[in-house]
């Protein structure tokens, strides 16, 4: 009669908690990208939860230019491992080329709702501390710089309001569903045949 309760329930902790702590080596691995200042009260967190999984991969995995590809590796395992984990709760067998190809795409959808949601809390922030004496929005402006300052330079203020973060929130969003949704379609093809 639990049966289904307690299934649900380990599900959604387990794609919680692999969710969260991806997330946290995502954000790791861009911030270093980005050179955000890591005396950043948030990135000493990133920093201290990472360290104990990302520090041993690098003796293994060397940094390609800036980016740090033991922390990809690891957000790429530690994502097969949470697919693999759930397909076995659910009584699933996933092949492994689908498994791959699935946990690709959902890294990428991450990596979007990462920069998604992290450019609408700049502009939140912006609007509540327009100083930007903020330490998050220090490093929030860091993280999405790349992304919102080109749109920046091309399209102007309009009667004082920016609307490159806009323009970026609609390219990801159109980048999802142009590249990202068929690499899920391909997973799924995969795992069907």
């Amino acid at each position: 009669m639990n049966g289904p309760y307690f299934g649900n329930a380990a599900l959604f902790l387990i794609n919680t908690l692999f969710g969260i702590y991806i997330v946290a080596v995502l954000l790791r691995v861009l911030l270093q990208l980005v050179r955000a200042d890591f005396y950043n009260p948030f990135c000493q967190v990133l920093v201290r939860v990472t360290n104990p999984l990302v520090v041993p991969l690098r003796r293994v995995i060397p940094p390609v230019g800036r980016i740090d590809m033991a922390g990809v590796v690891l957000a790429f395992a530690l994502k097969i491992v949470q697919l693999w984990l759930a397909g076995k709760l659910m009584g699933e067998t996933v092949p492994v080329p689908a498994m791959l190809v699935f946990a690709v795409a959902s890294l990428l959808q991450t990596l979007v709702t990462i920069f998604t949601v992290t450019i609408v809390a700049q502009v939140i922030l912006s609007w509540i501390d327009p100083a930007g004496q903020n330490p998050v929005g220090g490093l929030l402006r860091q993280l999405n710089a790349p992304l919102v300052n080109p749109v920046r330079r091309h399209v102007p203020a309009i009667g004082g309001l920016d609307l490159s973060p806009l323009i970026v929130i609609l390219t990801l969003q159109l980048a999802s569903i142009l590249l990202v949704a068929p690499v899920f379609d391909l997973a799924g093809l995969l795992a069907a045949g």
